[in-house]
């Protein structure tokens, strides 16, 4: 990890649920919760990453655990920008403050108010030039699509806070949709659901485990049992209770919903030529969230479109940041 040259180039994937760091040269370095740990008095950083999602929903009164992204924006300024500081130094010894060019990704329903605060925490966090990608633009170049064609493409990025849909062509966005539905969501609508049904309290981390497990978007061939800890809501005891995939599916039935309706709405707005290209290419599926068993197919079954799921989708973002960064001059046109 030695000494850096007195500059270097940073792009940063900054995600509601993970923090993915790129530095020229060395690609992927870092993949980290978006997730911070800090003393309720002094407000000093305790812990960050691993270390303080291993804190969430287990601290004591003196210590708070703040996610400073919420629907892919930044909620938390001081705490994002003390992140994005402290994860670059986490990779990168002696780097002195001194990024040269730092490309970060944005949702693309972000306005313009918001776009300063990302470009202020990464100034501050010491980068000189700052440039902005939108998400879906990002993503489609990390998954290897020539976004400057003639050419329509749609990706569908579903990630931690927001799903971000939107039809690319000659390097711009032609239609596009941010909506407030993800991974956090489903989580925060399995731990309803076990509350409602189930008379069962479970933490977040509890729900993540259970999505990540059994969760599915349709049918499973065999489904699938699991065992999970509680609190049982009528006597307030700790307990242990049986969850099936059919359960966690009901539980993400109406965000899944959601998604479908957007990719829709976005289908109804794209241009015939474009719509066109898309029916012979399908659409592409990147995010953590695709992930998610069956979500191809639901999504292919409500759309009746082909859908395909990107290599490696939890890192096609910061791919694209970084092919972006690495490349400058070409990309200029997609930057923001």
């Amino acid at each position: 990890m030695g000494l850096f040259n007195f500059s270097s180039d940073v792009a940063i994937d900054l995600g509601t649920a993970n923090t993915l760091i790129y530095i020229r040269g060395r690609g992927i370095v870092l993949n980290e919760p978006s997730i911070v740990a800090v003393d309720r008095n002094s407000r000093e950083v305790i812990a960050l990453g691993y270390e303080a999602r291993q804190m969430h929903e287990r601290t004591h009164k003196e210590i708070e655990t703040i996610r400073p992204l919420k629907d892919g924006v930044i909620a938390d300024f001081e705490v994002a920008e003390e992140m994005i500081r402290t994860l670059i130094g986490k990779v990168q010894k002696g780097w002195l403050g001194r990024i040269r060019n730092m490309v970060v990704c944005v949702p693309s329903g972000i306005t313009e108010v918001e776009k300063r605060a990302v470009r202020d925490s990464a100034e501050h966090a010491g980068a000189r030039r700052v440039h902005l990608i939108q998400e879906p633009m990002a993503a489609g170049v990390g998954i290897g699509l020539n976004v400057s064609d003639p050419v329509g493409h749609m990706v569908v990025d579903v990630g931690g806070g927001t799903t971000e849909i939107a039809v690319i062509a000659l390097a711009g966005i032609v239609i596009d949709e941010s909506i407030r539905a993800g991974g956090d969501e489903f989580d925060h609508s399995i731990v309803q659901y076990f509350k409602r049904n189930h008379n069962l309290l479970i933490g977040g981390r509890t729900a993540e485990r259970i999505k990540c497990e059994i969760g599915s978007a349709t049918p499973l061939e065999t489904e699938m049992d699991l065992s999970v800890k509680g609190r049982d809501l009528v006597n307030g005891i700790p307990k242990v209770r049986t969850v099936s995939s059919e359960d966690v599916r009901e539980a993400l039935h109406d965000g899944l919903e959601q998604i479908s309706a957007a990719i829709l709405r976005c289908l109804e707005r794209t241009p015939p030529e474009l719509g066109s290209d898309i029916l012979e290419r399908g659409i592409m599926l990147t995010g953590g969230g695709a992930l998610l068993q069956n979500l191809d197919t639901m999504i292919s079954e409500r759309v009746e479109l082909p859908v395909n799921i990107a290599e490696d989708p939890l890192t096609a973002v910061v791919r694209g940041t970084g092919k972006v960064l690495d490349e400058l001059e070409d990309y200029e046109a997609v930057l923001t």
